[in-house]
């Protein structure tokens, strides 16, 4: 074998081991991207999971306090507008938005326990309050857990090479479960 073929057998060799290496670096962020979106859609699924437990105890917190605060019937019908809505909203993001305006019904709804003493003291409403509040705190922690996996991948989706590939595996820019402008506000507090 000729020194010019030794030569050319080991340029091609180092190109072919440059290109093998080149395709297996773009399959594993190609597959990263993929990851990261199924990443973002569990971790929604998760606080989906959360938000139907919700959805699920209100008409029975509703249907307790009913029989208390009869003159409240706006708050239930928005309370019940909502939920439907929730149900009805065909993306993440409008999800986020009606779950969002439910947030502050449910705190005007549990602020009648204080109008209605009766109420305070019912075991069935003390026991679905409990629930509430106990799946608000999982929410909280999910849409934070969610908010972890979208901050990931839009990282990474606008990186030089995040944002080829990720354009490649059809992978988009993922939603924040943002707080609603209302719930920023700082309470006030009053002692008199």
């Amino acid at each position: 074998m000729s020194n010019g073929l030794k030569i050319a057998l080991v340029i091609v060799a180092v190109i072919i081991v440059i290109f093998g290496g080149i395709v297996v670096w773009g399959i594993g962020h190609y597959n990263a991207a993929v990851a990261m979106d199924e990443q973002v859609k569990a971790q929604w699924a998760q606080v989906e999971n959360q938000l139907k437990r919700r959805y699920d105890l209100i008409p029975n917190l509703m249907e307790t306090v009913k029989g208390y605060a009869k003159h409240e019937k706006e708050l239930f019908e928005n309370i019940a507008n909502a939920r439907t809505k929730y149900f009805q909203a065909p993306t993440p993001q409008a999800k986020i938005q009606a779950s969002n305006a439910l947030e502050g019904m449910l705190s005007r709804l549990l602020v009648l326990r204080e109008t209605y003493p009766e109420l305070k003291a019912n075991e069935s409403f003390l026991k679905l309050q409990d629930s509430l509040e106990g799946t608000e705190n999982r929410i909280a922690v999910e849409r934070k857990r969610y908010n972890e996996t979208v901050q990931l991948i839009n990282t990474y989706r606008r990186t030089v090479v995040g944002r080829i590939f990720a354009s490649l595996a059809g992978v988009g820019e993922a939603a924040y479960y943002d707080i609603p402008e209302a719930e920023k506000a700082v309470p006030k507090v009053n002692f008199n």
